[in-house]
């Protein structure tokens, strides 16, 4: 299922849009908090996000600022405001898509999978050098044009990392997140599953540290 994060406060078409969605395979997580939007960002995976621009606490523009420091994620901006340097601030910034409102699902629909069909084809076209950090697929996991020998749980573990690069993964989301670790395990046993993985990093690239400790809150994936 395509999972897509909406920051709307219009809460009505949001539930409209959400119910929608959800009959073509596409899963809705909302918020009308611009703040609440970047937090679920780093706590879970998202295909695409669907942004308004007039939002309180920040305007759309400047999530799209914030979000870019960090992610690639494919945006589509959902406006009323129809002002030409609002479109073109938000693509200069970012986004990939301008939806002005009000418009019909059926077309939000047909462009998520646009943008995200374009995204896919983007990927694949990408060559395939050192310069590509981590290559991930279902079962192995590359760094540097090197495949890594993992248990599972150290798989399970640097793709959580992988996936929610620059971030902070708390001791206990790792747990949860993995099938190979019981949910009883020690927290302990994430540092040790941390040092190996640092190990394999440094035997392939020892000039730097990629997995680095967030204080108070677990391990993070800096690159």
């Amino acid at each position: 299922m395509i999972q897509v994060l909406m920051i709307e406060d219009d809460l009505e078409l949001a539930e409209v849009i959400t119910r929608y969605l959800k009959s073509f395979d596409i899963e809705v997580t909302n918020t009308d908090s611009p703040y609440m939007g970047l937090s679920l960002l780093t706590q879970k995976q998202f295909d695409l996000l669907i942004l308004d621009l007039t939002l309180p606490e920040m305007d759309g523009l400047e999530v799209i600022i914030k979000i870019r420091e960090t992610s690639s994620i494919p945006i589509i901006i959902s406006s009323a405001r129809d002002d030409i340097l609002d479109k073109v601030m938000g693509l200069d910034r970012g986004a990939d898509d301008y939806l002005p409102k009000p418009y019909d699902p059926r077309e939000l629909e047909a462009r998520i999978k646009s943008v995200l069909r374009r995204k896919s084809d983007s990927n694949e076209n990408k060559p395939v050098h050192e310069n590509i950090l981590f290559e991930v697929d279902n079962s192995t996991i590359r760094f540097r044009g090197k495949t890594l020998e993992l248990t599972l749980a150290e798989f399970d573990i640097l793709k959580l990392l992988i996936d929610r690069k620059n971030a902070a993964v708390s001791r206990e989301e790792f747990i949860y997140a993995s099938d190979h670790i019981d949910d009883s395990s020690s927290l302990k046993n994430i540092d040790v599953i941390i040092s190996r993985l640092r190990s394999k990093l440094a035997a392939v690239d020892e000039d730097r540290q990629y997995i680095k400790s967030v204080r108070g809150v677990g391990y993070g994936l800096f690159v």
